[in-house]
């Protein structure tokens, strides 16, 4: 069963969200959040808190096993932006914007890895 958890109005740009997002994508729960603890971008400790918050939708809400998680999907689309005036010279001024992001984490259980028995012959 998939669970979702999303973070909305993050401030860092789409584009540096979602090189953090790569880094984790398709790995295990913990394993992504000892990665995103690690992480040299702020907008990973919004990520970090976001696996969280799905993980624990999953255990809560579902009764899944934490240990069976993985991030099936991780995105990070475009925000509002904010747009602000920089003086320049003469009376100018240049736009600029500061962009927003919306997170979004789902995650599904894997199911658990059986020991095989191995025959010889």
């Amino acid at each position: 069963m998939r669970v979702k958890a999303v973070s909305k109005y993050v401030r860092s740009s789409p584009q540096k969200a979602r090189l953090v997002a790569d880094l984790v994508r398709g790995k295990s729960v913990p394993e992504a959040l000892a990665i995103l603890r690690f992480a040299n971008k702020s907008v990973a400790h919004d990520f970090r808190k976001t696996v969280q918050s799905a993980a624990a939708n999953a255990e809560n809400n579902f009764q899944l096993e934490p240990a069976n998680l993985y991030i099936a999907e991780i995105f990070a689309d475009d925000g509002p932006v904010f747009k602000r005036l920089r003086p320049r010279s003469r009376g100018r001024g240049d736009q600029y914007v500061k962009r927003t992001s919306h997170l979004t984490v789902v995650v599904d259980e894997r199911a658990p890895v059986e020991p095989t028995s191995r025959r010889r012959s």
